[in-house]
């Protein structure tokens, strides 16, 4: 599925496109005080493996293992986070 030509001469496929929106998103929740993060960015973190599989679907595994490499780059205190806790290690207060 292609987005209409105002994106390029071939035009931004919808998955790239959703995928830079996500991480304006994503960038936008970072800066909210921590209280106001946990809504979008549950949310973001749910969107997320859809979008990768659906990246991957369109363009090849080349281009998942980048986006693949942006979102754990976003998300890497969370997702060490619960590691640590489906591993059964200790997690640290605050953190």
């Amino acid at each position: 599925m292609r987005c209409p030509q105002s994106f390029g001469t071939d035009g931004m496929s919808l998955p790239l496109l959703l995928g830079c929106l996500w991480v304006v998103a994503a960038t936008v929740t970072a800066l909210l005080p921590m209280h106001r993060q946990m809504v979008p960015g549950f949310t973001l973190l749910v969107v997320a493996p859809v979008l990768l599989l659906w990246i991957g679907l369109e363009h090849g595994w080349l281009w998942l293992a980048f986006a693949a490499f942006a979102f754990a780059s976003m998300f890497r205190r969370p997702l060490a986070y619960m590691l640590r806790r489906a591993l059964g290690l200790a997690v640290k207060a605050g953190h």
